[in-house]
C-alpha cells in the first residue's frame, strides 16, 4: 500500500554567494500557550540544483494549513543576513508587506558560551533558532530536564571568536 504525501513545494533562485534558508512559523495551540512558547520556527527541507547563475532551491512544506503558512526567509551572504517574511497560500508564495515580528541578534563571545536556557513544546519544537552564518546550519541545542520546573529545556554551546545569528518569533506588541 503506497503512502500518500500531503504537501506543497516551491522554488527560489539564489545568486552565487547567497544561501537562503526558510522557516515555517508554527503557532502553539491556544490551550498550551500559558505553558509553552506561543510560536516556534521549523526549518523547511530543501533540495538544490546548481546552475550557471547560482543555485535553484526547492523547499517542501508538509501538511500545509488551509489558511496558509507564514514563512521567514533568511538569505546569508559573506557579511550580512537579509530577513524577509512571506505567506504560502494555495500554490503561491507572496512576500508580505507587513512583516511578522522577528527579534534577531548577532551573538559573539571570546570565550566558550552557553546561550540561554529555553523551553520546548511537547513535540520538541523551540522558540529560538541559532544559526552559524558561515554554513547556515542550525546550532543543535543540548536537551536537559530542569529538575526545578520538571520541563525539557535546551542550551546551545557556542564556540569562541565566532558570530552566530539568532532569531525568535514574537507578537506585534512583544
Amino acid at each position: 500500500m503506497a503512502e500518500s504525501f500531503n504537501g506543497k513545494y516551491f522554488s527560489i533562485n539564489d545568486p552565487n554567494g547567497v544561501n537562503t534558508v526558510i522557516y515555517r512559523i508554527n503557532r502553539t495551540a491556544k490551550e498550551l500557550q500559558n505553558q509553552y512558547p506561543k510560536y516556534t520556527a521549523e526549518r523547511l527541507l530543501s533540495s538544490e540544483e546548481i546552475n550557471q547563475n547560482g543555485t535553484k532551491k526547492t523547499f517542501y512544506v508538509d501538511y500545509p494549513e488551509p489558511e496558509g503558512e507564514d514563512l521567514v526567509f533568511l538569505s546569508f551572504t559573506n557579511d550580512k543576513v537579509v530577513v524577509n517574511t512571506g505567506k504560502l497560500k494555495d500554490d503561491k508564495v507572496k512576500i508580505t508587506k507587513s512583516p511578522v515580528p522577528i527579534k534577531f541578534d548577532t551573538i559573539y563571545s571570546e570565550t566558550p558560551t552557553e546561550y540561554k536556557s529555553f523551553k520546548y513544546t511537547p513535540n520538541l519544537k523551540r522558540p529560538i533558532t541559532i544559526i552559524d552564518p558561515e554554513t547556515t546550519e542550525e546550532v543543535k541545542p543540548m536537551l536537559y530536564l530542569d529538575e526545578k520546573t520538571d520541563e525539557v529545556k535546551g542550551k546551545c554551546k557556542l564556540k569562541p571568536y565566532k558570530s552566530y545569528f539568532a532569531f525568535e518569533i514574537g507578537d506585534q506588541n512583544n
